[in-house]
This record gives C-alpha cells, sequence and structure tokens, in this order.
C-alpha cells in the first residue's frame, strides 16, 4: 500500500512543478497535491483533519505569504501565514510522525555578506517577509526533529508569474529596460528544486537539518534579464541601474548567493548551472 504524501500549496509554482515531477512516473508514494480551495492552511481544524485523513508519511509546504513589499504593511497576514501557520503544521506532523519538508528563502540572510552562503551563517533579514520566513523556520526547529528545510531563491519556471514570464510579457510592448544590477544571488529553476524534493523523499536518509538549494552559479538581475533575451531571441536593449532607481517598500539583500556544499554532499546531488536551466525553461515556453 503506498504512503500519502501531501504537497501544501500544490497550485502555486512549486507545487506544479512537483505535479509534472511526479506525474506520469512509477512512484512508490501517493502524492496529494493541495490548493487554497482544498485547504485553509491558516485554519488549525483544517490542517488537523487534513492529517487525520490521510496520515502523511511526508508533507511537503510549498505555501507562504510571498508578496515581499504588500507583508511590509500587511504584517498579520504575513506572519500568520509563514510563522503561526507553519507552527501548527509542524504540530501535526509531530503528532502523526510525519517528515516535513518545508521551503524556505534567501531574504533569512541581511545580504551584506561577499562570499557564498552557508546554512550555519547567521541569520538577520532586512524585512518583514525574510523575518516572518525566518521565523517559521524557527517554530519548526522547536517543536520537531523530523524535518528538511530548503532554502531557496529566485524561483522561476514555466508555471505562474515570475520573472522570466515578466521579462517574455515587457518584450511585446518595450523595446528598452533597465533592470537591477546591484542584487547578486542565483536564479533557480523551480523543475530542478522539485526533482531535488523528490529525491530526498525516495532516498530517505533522514538527515535532517537546514539546506541551501538554488542551481549552480551567480547573476544579477540584469545579468539574468540579458540572458532571458538571449535565449529567446528577442532584441532588448537592457540598461543596468542600481536598485536606488526602484524605490520599494521592503529593503532587498544585496547578495544572496548560497553556498550548496551540504546538500551536493548529504544527498548527492548535481546541481545545474542556472544558464542551462534557464535556456531549457525558455524553449519549453
Amino acid at each position: 500500500m503506498k504512503r500519502n504524501i501531501i504537497v501544501i500549496g500544490g497550485s502555486g509554482q512549486l507545487g506544479q512543478c512537483l505535479n509534472e515531477v511526479v506525474s506520469g512516473r512509477e512512484e512508490i508514494f501517493n502524492y496529494i497535491f493541495l490548493s487554497r480551495s482544498d485547504l485553509d492552511f491558516v485554519s488549525g481544524e483544517d490542517v488537523k483533519r487534513l492529517f487525520e485523513q490521510f496520515k502523511p508519511l511526508y508533507c511537503i509546504n510549498c505555501a507562504a505569504y510571498t508578496e515581499v513589499d504588500r507583508a511590509e504593511e500587511d504584517l498579520d497576514r504575513a506572519f500568520e501565514v509563514n510563522e503561526f501557520a507553519v507552527k501548527r503544521l509542524a504540530e501535526n506532523c509531530l503528532a502523526y510522525d510525519t517528515t516535513l519538508l518545508h521551503i524556505s528563502t534567501d531574504f533569512v540572510f541581511d545580504g551584506n555578506s561577499g562570499i557564498p552562503l552557508t546554512e550555519d551563517r547567521p541569520t538577520s533579514p532586512v524585512n518583514a517577509y525574510g523575518l516572518s520566513k525566518l521565523n517559521g523556520e524557527l517554530q519548526i526547529q522547536q517543536v520537531m526533529a523530523k524535518y528538511y528545510i530548503i532554502r531557496t531563491s529566485w524561483l522561476y519556471s514555466e508555471k505562474a508569474n515570475n520573472f522570466v514570464k515578466t521579462m517574455l510579457k515587457l518584450a511585446q510592448s518595450k523595446d528598452q529596460l533597465q533592470v537591477i544590477y546591484d542584487q547578486v544571488g542565483t536564479p533557480t529553476y523551480a523543475v530542478d528544486l522539485a526533482k531535488v524534493i523528490v529525491n530526498i523523499i525516495k532516498n530517505d536518509k533522514n538527515v535532517y537539518g537546514v539546506y541551501h538549494y538554488s542551481n549552480e552559479g551567480v547573476a544579477s538581475w540584469y545579468d539574468f534579464a540579458k540572458a532571458v533575451f538571449e535565449f529567446a531571441e528577442i532584441d532588448m536593449k537592457v540598461l543596468p541601474v542600481t536598485s536606488s532607481v526602484f524605490v520599494t517598500k521592503a529593503k532587498r539583500p544585496h547578495y544572496s548567493v548560497m553556498d550548496k556544499t551540504k546538500i551536493k554532499s548529504v544527498m548527492g546531488i548535481e546541481i545545474p548551472y542556472w544558464r542551462d536551466s534557464l535556456n531549457f525553461c525558455i524553449q519549453n515556453l
């Protein structure tokens, strides 16, 4: 009999990519994808009923409040989703001996480092979104032991709304764009991350803790945009500008390149170079 794996946030970008990765393959688990219409994530009763019904071996949490600028004013909602709902989820996981695989973010760091960020580097978020996600991590760590927290960055794919699709859409009406060059990180193809999640569960090594995952390499948003138009064969003039040109409510970290040594060595995975994955994605689009 197949054991259940529930995916919360199943209709979001990563959830859709996970669904694509596991569908049509011979799976030893029964993946159950839950959208907002299936589950009120912040309702403790809804989550409790979910665990009573499915008694999952794993819970993959892709649900989050991700509107970075809006979170500065919508504090109650951001922390309700990213911290307190996550705490209740961890409590249910503990009660049902379910392993939690939770997606977090590079925004738990302040962006002042000049070297790739390891999992044990001190956290210091510079905005409300980052703080709410960090608090969610801490709640998990206080409640339970059987968890994987995967911090990732700059997610894009063929699904949902993301930077790549925004650039391609803007190209339909503009012949010139200004893009920030003083924020540096690594674009991450959500399908690559989904494959890693599936492999972690299949291998079941029980090496719990915090892990970093993004594609390999380093890029600014300017580099990212240039590569999008290059691979899409679109003649677009891209002008590099500093982040001061675009005033936002929430401050962003200037440097969020993550060190992936731990996940590569422990999980035995190879990570694709960001330009290779981006090219693959754009050819699919």
